[in-house]
Formats: structure tokens, sequence, C-alpha cells
């Protein structure tokens, strides 16, 4: 029997909004997330009016986490993947991945999401993978750097490829990919039948 897989990506696909900032908020509290917005403003400026959105998230993912505990941040990254699942969830999305799980498809979180809330929020879901934006740890603290690269765009086929090989799945068993934004284009395409989530619907795109 052919193996199945079906790749998913997280933030405004899986659930109905972004999930890193309001993650970052409440590990760093809203004082000193707003005091990092502000201790750089033109150098942030620039990131943004580039489109840099790699540059911005390791610039705050530094000031979120750099010499933070781990067994902290994944404290509070369960009990966030738990309101995520609870609160956050867009009910024809995860009604398809349900679909999936129901034929017995593998079914693969591909995030730009960060490690410590999307593993228990993958294990919430009961998917058979999670690939995401991992951070590094040294002495059982955050640097406050990543480990590679940001998981989006190109980096998200990437991983997935990786992931698949590791597993013995061969690459053409990508069916389905699903996807909201330029950062999925590259997933989208990739697979069999990407599937773009828009706000009212998901349409297919066509390969």
């Amino acid at each position: 029997m052919e193996v199945v897989v079906a790749a998913f990506d997280v933030d405004n696909t899986i659930t109905v909004r972004d999930c890193v900032v309001p993650f970052m908020r409440r590990t760093m509290g809203t004082p000193n997330f707003l005091r990092a917005c502000v201790s750089s403003p033109v150098q942030l400026v620039q990131w943004v009016l580039q489109r840099d959105r790699d540059s911005i998230k390791a610039y705050f993912v530094n000031a979120a986490f750099a010499g933070r505990s781990v067994d902290e941040i994944e404290s509070d990254g369960v009990d966030f993947a738990s309101d995520v699942a609870e609160s956050w969830m867009r009910a024809d999305v995860a009604a398809r991945m349900r679909w999936h799980q129901e034929q017995g498809h593998v079914v693969v979180m591909v995030s730009a999401s960060l490690e410590p809330y999307l593993v228990p929020f993958g294990d919430l879901c009961e998917v058979d993978a999670v690939l995401c934006t991992q951070l590094e740890v040294v002495d059982g603290r955050y640097t406050g750097a990543l480990v590679g690269q940001n998981c989006r765009g190109e980096e998200k086929v990437k991983r997935l490829h990786a992931w698949m090989t590791e597993a013995g799945i061969p690459a053409s068993s990508l069916v389905y990919a699903y996807g909201d934004s330029s950062g999925d284009t590259a997933l989208l395409a990739a697979a069999r039948i990407g599937v773009l989530v828009k706000k009212s619907e998901l349409e297919e795109v066509a390969p």
C-alpha cells in the first residue's frame, strides 16, 4: 500500500492566528516584549521594509530566550499548546487533518513556529512528526540562537524531505500540503495536491 504524506503549515493554517508573537509575549511578559520592540527601532524598521522575516525572528528569539531555562520555557510551551488546541484551531482544517489521520495517512506539521510549544501541540493533535524552528540549547539554557534556518519557504521542503528520507518514505509520497502564505509556496508546489488555506475556504492550487 502506498504511503501518503499530508503536510500542514500551522500558523493561520491549522490555527486562526499567528502563534509566535503571543508565545514570546507570554514568556517575556508584555513590558519586556515592548522594550525589545523599541530597543533597536532603526534596525527593526529596516528589516520590516526589507521584509526580512528571518532577521526579525532571530532578533526576537534572542530577546525572548537567551539565558532562559529550557525547563521553564518548555513548561510555558505545554500550557500555551493546550490553549492553542482549545481555542485557536481552525475547524475546517482541523477536520481535514482528522480525515487524513482516519485514512491512515502520515500527517506532519511543517512550520516556522517554535519548538517549545509546537512539539506539545503536535502531540495533542496526534500527528506523526513536527518539523519547526528549533532553538539552540547549551547546558540546559537557550543561547538565543536558532539551530539551522528559520523553517519557512524552501527550508520547509528541505526539512520535510530529510525527515521522509530518514523515515524511509520516498519524496513521491508527499501527496497533500496545506498552507496559507508565501512562506508555504514551495511546500505546496512540492506536493501532488497543494491546498491554499484562505480565510473562508480551502482552495486547491493548480500544479
